[in-house]
């Protein structure tokens, strides 16, 4: 607790950091459930526009991009988007499988749902008051193919996710 006075009145602030250790203890979070999980290598954060461009990453990739935040009463809620991803493989055998093509999209797409899937359901189990997070309302998973320069294909869940905010003047 941290007293201090404004113009001849008294104002406190109070808090016990978890406002501000909650991004850190958020990105962490995910990224330790990612990896936990067989279908993920490796786990990255930052602008969509940076995810593999030095072709150092481990597949099946996991991406963290905090889109926005927002400082509610007792609680910032945090918008997010996860990428669960890997390399698109073409097999140079001829196909006549029009539905599963000569590359392995199926199969990712399958996997890495998977994994967002199983992610979501963790995060469900948070409790603002226990686990200060939670998860609100139901996230949104899109697909994507062929995305960047090394042809990728995934999801991206995109969720709102509150974390505790116990910093506030009285």
């Amino acid at each position: 607790e941290i007293l201090s006075g404004l113009v001849g009145s008294e104002m406190c602030i109070r808090d016990s950091n978890q406002g501000v250790r909650g991004f850190y203890q958020l990105t962490e979070t995910i990224k330790t459930a990612l990896l936990e999980d067989k279908d993920i290598n490796s786990v990255t954060t930052g602008d969509i526009t940076e995810v593999n461009l030095n072709k150092q990453d481990i597949f099946p990739l996991g991406h963290i991009i905090i889109n926005n935040v927002i400082d509610e009463e007792q609680v910032l809620r945090f918008n997010i988007s996860i990428l669960a991803c890997d390399i698109v493989n073409q097999s140079k055998e001829f196909t006549v499988d029009r539905f599963t093509g000569n590359d392995n999209v199926q199969d990712i797409l399958n996997t890495q749902l998977a994994v967002l899937n199983k992610l979501i359901q963790r995060l469900r189990m948070g409790n603002l008051h226990t686990e200060m997070y939670q998860l609100e309302g139901n996230p949104s998973l899109q697909p994507f193919y062929d995305r960047f320069e090394n042809q990728l294909a995934g999801w991206t869940a995109t969720m709102d996710i509150m974390i505790y905010n116990d910093i506030y003047i009285c």
